[in-house]
């Protein structure tokens, strides 16, 4: 076993934590979140080309991106100057299961010793108990809040997708994001415990906000984003991939981290059922947790479908779709979710997708590109392309695949306008 620097209580009190970025409209929430309950935690937003050379240098270059980035991240805010390194500690998320996202936090361990930071303590964020320190306590309330930090995440990008296209008056939608992420972060800061009134409160007036924002009545061609969990939300680990869709005038869809979290309890309680284990009570405990978490989504629904918006599907709808297609014990290489979002958003209007999957990643090489064939075979119009992340793959020619795919797509909306 390794050994590794515990994060103490002692370490509580004056250490600040430091989170990689992955999701913009998620993580300062979550950072807020986080210092509701008394820790000193902040997202590293850095963007330095040292990142990539840092990830290389460290950690095998066998490793996939994500680790790479992420590990990259941390060491060049370390060298950056603006920490105390004797004052800092990592935060890092280990899953369990077969992706090599387990390790991470034993590559990014190994790297710290290797850069001279050997002294620094690594939290692992998970629910399994599969590491635990003094110091961090992921508390069932912790947890509550950390998920509905993810849901306002979740509609904050969803809203922000679906106007920044259209707006009137160029730069509204992001000053509004950002004036959101501020306040929810204050809200968050100054609160330990969000209610049920308040939480929907914040969720009717962020809904109510964004849809006043004046827009045209262009048509503009509609793009998914599924993929790896990482590169399909980081912009450091796909390039700024929203940004440079929105610049080539699209719409983008990226369906949210809700969804992710509720496949996650449900492949638990499938494999509690499956694999012999017969504790009922573990059961229900994650179909429970299905439950609370999916609660104010229909809340959000049931304003959502007074406005311009989309809505978002249900998860027992989501999960049914991938049900023609791959049995629901397919869990890495996110799974069964992944078809089931490709579906999703092809029944939603939206044919063309774009799978974003780190090189090298196999399970996700198999469940997105492995199922293209068969997708397409059900739904003709499907226009769907896989890109490879690395950190040694060509930007440019990342970007000349996108754009054959956005030819395709921009020759079909034109020939359904001729039609109309």
């Amino acid at each position: 076993m390794e050994n590794r620097v515990v994060f103490t209580e002692e370490m509580a009190k004056d250490y600040t934590i430091l989170i990689p970025q992955m999701a913009p409209f998620h993580f300062e929430l979550l950072s807020a979140t986080l210092n509701s309950f008394g820790y000193k935690s902040e997202v590293i937003n850095n963007n330095s080309k040292e990142i990539a050379y840092l990830g290389n240098k460290y950690v095998h270059n066998d490793t996939c991106v994500p680790a790479i980035y992420v590990i990259g991240q941390f060491l060049d805010a370390l060298n950056s100057g603006h920490y105390d390194v004797h004052k800092v500690a990592l935060i890092i998320t280990q899953t369990g299961g077969g992706c090599r996202a387990s390790n991470y936090i034993h590559l990014l361990r190994s790297a710290l010793k290797k850069a001279d930071y050997g002294f620094i303590p690594v939290i692992s964020l998970n629910a399994s108990n599969i590491e635990s320190n003094p110091g961090f306590k992921l508390s069932f309330n912790l947890l509550k809040k950390l998920i509905q930090s993810i849901t306002l995440g979740d509609l904050l990008m969803l809203l922000y997708n679906q106007t920044i296209p259209y707006e009137t008056n160029k730069g509204t939608t992001k000053e509004l994001s950002e004036y959101w992420i501020n306040y929810l972060s204050q809200e968050y800061l100054n609160n330990k415990k969000i209610s049920s009134f308040r939480l929907k409160k914040h969720l009717k007036a962020m809904i109510n906000d964004f849809n006043n924002i004046p827009i045209t009545n262009e048509l503009k061609v509609k793009v998914g984003i599924v993929g790896e969990i990482y590169v399909k939300y980081s912009p450091l680990g796909n390039n700024n991939l929203e940004d440079f869709l929105i610049n080539e005038g699209c719409e983008v869809k990226t369906l949210g981290i809700v969804d992710f979290i509720l496949y996650t309890f449900e492949s638990v309680a499938y494999d509690i059922k499956q694999y012999g284990n017969n504790s009922l009570l573990m059961r229900l405990v994650y179909k429970l947790m299905v439950y609370y978490v999916e609660h104010p989504r229909k809340y959000i629904n049931s304003i959502i479908k007074k406005t311009r918006y989309a809505h978002i599907l249900e998860f027992k709808k989501l999960k049914r779709l991938a049900q023609p297609y791959l049995g629901y014990g397919t869990h890495v290489g996110e799974g069964w979710l992944l078809t089931a979002e490709i579906i999703e958003l092809i029944q939603s209007g939206i044919n063309n997708i774009i799978t974003t999957q780190p090189f090298g990643c196999l399970p996700n090489h198999i469940v997105a590109k492995g199922m293209f064939k068969t997708i397409k075979e059900a739904y003709p119009k499907a226009n769907l392309g896989s890109i490879d992340y690395d950190t040694s793959a060509s930007k440019i020619n990342q970007e000349n695949r996108i754009k054959l795919l956005l030819m395709n797509a921009k020759s079909n909306l034109h020939n359904q306008q001729e039609k109309s």
